[in-house]
């Protein structure tokens, strides 16, 4: 089992867990927004914007609350303009973060995500310190109910590049670009999804060997989730089976 499927699945139960709802909302509204702004809002089109629609819709997001982000980004309803904005930093232990966000003020929002860092214990890097340790995939999440020999088949047939068990999950990883053409291939055999998502793999590991390592990062990548300009962090890091469950079990 790969350090990243653990610490994907692990991350995303904590981050359904914890988050608060109407958060979760803003965030994902703002990237529809972007996305439309970027390609325009025809989903069929918009590869982009179709991805965040999904995943919209999977935080059961309202269809008017989405169609009127997309107006907004297109411009045929007024609002705040927002800009994507990305860091790179380190956190405890040597571990390589990276995150995703966007922000109607830059400098702002920097100086708050370095000082997020420094009582963290971490620190903000220049860009492209850490973007190379890190892959851009595409990441869908199936029930672990569903046996291997039937989601290996489709998925693959779908255009899937690799399928690795998680906790409680599989993680299907894809190209970005062919992330929904796998989910929507998953779905039509009858193959149900948790979650549909661009994410970052990471190339290279470091090793958290106990929990209270784990939880120093946790900590960081928690902070830095709750800031209300971020949408999205990675981090670098390989968790083994027992440090996992002891996560898991919190």
């Amino acid at each position: 089992m790969s350090g990243h499927s653990k610490w994907a699945t692990i991350k995303h139960k904590k981050g359904a867990a914890d988050a608060k709802r109407g958060k979760l909302f803003a965030k994902l509204i703002r990237q529809l927004e972007i996305a439309a702004r970027g390609g325009g809002g025809d989903l069929d089109s918009n590869p982009t914007l179709r991805t965040m629609y999904q995943k919209a819709r999977d935080a059961s997001v309202p269809v008017d609350t989405i169609d009127r982000a997309i107006q907004r980004g297109t411009g045929d309803l007024e609002g705040v303009t927002y800009e994507e904005v990305t860091y790179e930093g380190y956190g405890p232990h040597g571990v390589a973060i990276f995150v995703d966000g966007s922000t109607d003020n830059r400098n702002r929002t920097g100086a708050e995500i370095r000082s997020i860092f420094s009582k963290a214990g971490g620190s903000l890097a220049e860009p492209g310190a850490v973007a190379w340790q890190f892959e851009r995939k595409g990441m869908i999440l199936v029930p672990a109910e569903v046996t291997e020999d039937e989601l290996m088949l489709t998925a693959i047939e779908a255009g899937a590049e690799d399928i690795v068990p998680g906790d409680g999950a599989w993680v299907v990883t894809t190209d970005p670009h062919e992330l929904m053409a796998v989910r929507d291939g998953l779905v039509e055999a009858g193959i149900a999804t948790t979650s549909a998502e661009l994410t970052m793999i990471p190339i290279n590991l470091v090793e958290l060997a106990t929990a209270g390592e784990a939880r120093g990062v946790l900590a960081l990548i928690d902070a830095l989730e709750d800031h209300d300009d971020v949408a999205d962090t990675y981090a670098n890091v390989d968790v083994p089976d027992d440090v996992a469950a002891e996560l898991s079990a919190e």
